[in-house]
Protein backbone atom coordinates (compact mmCIF):
# COMPACT_ATOMS: atom_id res chain seq x y z
CA UNK A 1 0.00 0.00 0.00
CA UNK A 2 1.65 3.55 -1.33
CA UNK A 3 1.27 6.28 0.88
CA UNK A 4 0.43 9.77 -0.32
CA UNK A 5 3.52 11.67 -1.38
CA UNK A 6 5.37 13.61 1.14
CA UNK A 7 5.36 17.62 0.69
CA UNK A 8 8.78 18.66 -0.45
CA UNK A 9 9.85 20.69 2.82
CA UNK A 10 9.29 17.68 4.55
CA UNK A 11 11.89 15.68 1.78
CA UNK A 12 14.17 17.82 2.77
CA UNK A 13 13.78 17.75 6.42
CA UNK A 14 14.10 14.11 6.38
CA UNK A 15 17.06 14.39 3.90
CA UNK A 16 18.93 16.91 6.48
CA UNK A 17 17.76 13.98 9.59
CA UNK A 18 19.53 11.64 7.43
CA UNK A 19 22.62 14.02 7.31
CA UNK A 20 22.86 14.65 10.28
CA UNK A 21 22.26 10.97 11.96
CA UNK A 22 23.47 8.52 9.39
CA UNK A 23 26.69 7.42 9.60
CA UNK A 24 27.65 5.56 6.00
CA UNK A 25 26.33 6.42 2.58
CA UNK A 26 26.75 5.35 -0.69
CA UNK A 27 29.75 6.80 -2.80
CA UNK A 28 29.39 6.48 -6.40
CA UNK A 29 32.44 7.73 -8.93
CA UNK A 30 33.83 6.91 -12.30
CA UNK A 31 37.95 6.91 -13.33
CA UNK A 32 38.29 9.57 -16.24
CA UNK A 33 37.70 6.87 -18.60
CA UNK A 34 34.16 6.33 -17.39
CA UNK A 35 35.08 2.57 -14.99
CA UNK A 36 32.16 2.70 -12.24
CA UNK A 37 32.46 2.39 -8.76
CA UNK A 38 30.30 2.04 -5.80
CA UNK A 39 31.78 1.91 -1.83
CA UNK A 40 30.54 2.32 1.32
CA UNK A 41 32.19 4.86 3.15
CA UNK A 42 31.31 6.73 6.99
CA UNK A 43 30.95 10.69 6.86
CA UNK A 44 30.45 13.34 9.41
CA UNK A 45 28.31 16.59 7.77
CA UNK A 46 29.16 19.74 9.09
CA UNK A 47 25.15 21.49 7.96
CA UNK A 48 26.73 21.86 4.94
CA UNK A 49 29.89 19.53 3.76
CA UNK A 50 30.21 15.62 3.93
CA UNK A 51 33.43 14.74 5.20
CA UNK A 52 34.83 11.18 4.01
CA UNK A 53 38.19 9.47 4.56
CA UNK A 54 39.79 6.70 2.04
CA UNK A 55 43.02 5.36 1.04
CA UNK A 56 44.46 7.67 -1.59
CA UNK A 57 45.50 4.74 -3.74
CA UNK A 58 42.34 2.79 -3.24
CA UNK A 59 39.95 3.22 -6.58
CA UNK A 60 37.31 5.75 -4.91
CA UNK A 61 40.02 7.65 -3.68
CA UNK A 62 41.58 8.11 -7.38
CA UNK A 63 38.68 8.63 -9.23
CA UNK A 64 37.51 11.76 -6.45
CA UNK A 65 40.96 12.93 -6.68
CA UNK A 66 40.96 12.96 -10.78
CA UNK A 67 37.20 14.32 -11.72
CA UNK A 68 36.54 16.47 -8.20
CA UNK A 69 32.46 14.84 -8.01
CA UNK A 70 30.79 11.60 -7.35
CA UNK A 71 27.49 11.24 -6.63
CA UNK A 72 25.86 10.04 -2.78
CA UNK A 73 22.86 7.57 -1.70
CA UNK A 74 21.31 7.72 1.94
CA UNK A 75 19.28 5.29 2.78
CA UNK A 76 17.18 2.55 1.22
CA UNK A 77 15.97 2.07 -2.47
CA UNK A 78 12.71 2.86 -0.95
CA UNK A 79 13.39 6.17 0.51
CA UNK A 80 16.53 7.42 -0.96
CA UNK A 81 18.40 11.07 -1.18
CA UNK A 82 20.64 11.10 -3.49
CA UNK A 83 23.66 13.93 -3.71
CA UNK A 84 25.71 15.12 -6.57
CA UNK A 85 28.44 17.09 -5.21
CA UNK A 86 31.94 18.73 -6.10
CA UNK A 87 34.82 17.17 -4.01
CA UNK A 88 38.16 18.64 -2.42
CA UNK A 89 41.12 16.92 -1.40
CA UNK A 90 43.16 17.16 1.28
CA UNK A 91 45.87 15.14 2.76
CA UNK A 92 45.69 13.60 5.83
CA UNK A 93 47.28 15.93 8.30
CA UNK A 94 46.31 19.08 6.18
CA UNK A 95 42.41 19.24 8.29
CA UNK A 96 42.53 20.90 11.78
CA UNK A 97 42.80 18.84 14.62
CA UNK A 98 39.26 19.09 15.97
CA UNK A 99 37.52 18.43 12.78
CA UNK A 100 39.54 15.14 11.97
CA UNK A 101 38.39 13.97 15.90
CA UNK A 102 35.04 14.76 15.20
CA UNK A 103 35.08 12.44 12.41
CA UNK A 104 36.74 9.79 14.26
CA UNK A 105 34.37 10.60 16.81
CA UNK A 106 31.12 10.06 14.97
CA UNK A 107 32.50 7.61 13.18
CA UNK A 108 34.28 5.53 15.20
CA UNK A 109 37.40 5.35 12.42
CA UNK A 110 40.50 7.67 12.88
CA UNK A 111 41.79 7.24 9.39
CA UNK A 112 44.57 9.23 10.43
CA UNK A 113 45.92 6.20 12.11
CA UNK A 114 46.08 3.23 9.82
CA UNK A 115 49.39 2.49 7.98
CA UNK A 116 47.71 2.92 4.38
CA UNK A 117 48.11 6.88 3.64
CA UNK A 118 44.48 7.83 3.69
CA UNK A 119 43.51 11.49 2.20
CA UNK A 120 40.18 13.24 3.08
CA UNK A 121 37.59 14.37 1.09
CA UNK A 122 35.26 17.22 1.42
CA UNK A 123 31.95 17.06 -0.76
CA UNK A 124 30.06 19.98 -1.37
CA UNK A 125 26.23 19.00 -2.44
CA UNK A 126 25.10 20.75 -5.89
CA UNK A 127 22.56 18.76 -6.31
CA UNK A 128 19.89 16.35 -3.84
CA UNK A 129 16.98 14.79 -4.55
CA UNK A 130 14.74 12.21 -2.11
CA UNK A 131 11.86 10.18 -2.94
CA UNK A 132 10.60 7.23 -1.91
CA UNK A 133 8.34 5.58 -4.15
CA UNK A 134 6.88 6.36 -7.88
CA UNK A 135 4.60 9.14 -6.58
CA UNK A 136 7.39 11.16 -5.15
CA UNK A 137 9.20 11.27 -8.49
CA UNK A 138 7.51 14.49 -9.36
CA UNK A 139 9.64 17.14 -7.38
CA UNK A 140 12.23 15.10 -6.05
CA UNK A 141 14.88 18.25 -6.94
CA UNK A 142 15.27 19.47 -3.86
CA UNK A 143 18.51 21.33 -4.22
CA UNK A 144 19.86 22.95 -8.09
CA UNK A 145 23.40 24.61 -8.17
CA UNK A 146 23.79 24.45 -4.47
CA UNK A 147 20.71 26.68 -3.79
CA UNK A 148 18.07 24.63 -1.79
CA UNK A 149 14.90 24.85 -3.85
CA UNK A 150 12.17 24.43 -0.95
CA UNK A 151 12.53 26.17 2.66
CA UNK A 152 11.99 23.61 5.55
CA UNK A 153 8.02 25.28 6.04
CA UNK A 154 7.02 25.93 2.98
CA UNK A 155 2.87 26.17 3.63
CA UNK A 156 2.72 26.59 -0.44
CA UNK A 157 4.47 23.37 -0.93
CA UNK A 158 3.65 20.51 -2.62
CA UNK A 159 4.36 16.97 -3.34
Amino acid sequence: MKTAPRPRARRRRDTEHRLTHDVDVWVATASPDGAPYLVPLSFDWDGETLLLATPADSPTGRNLAATGTARLGLGSTRDVSMIDGEVEVFEIDALPRQRAERFAARTGFDPRVPATPYRWFRITPRRVQAWREENELRGRELMRDGDWLVRHSDPSDSP
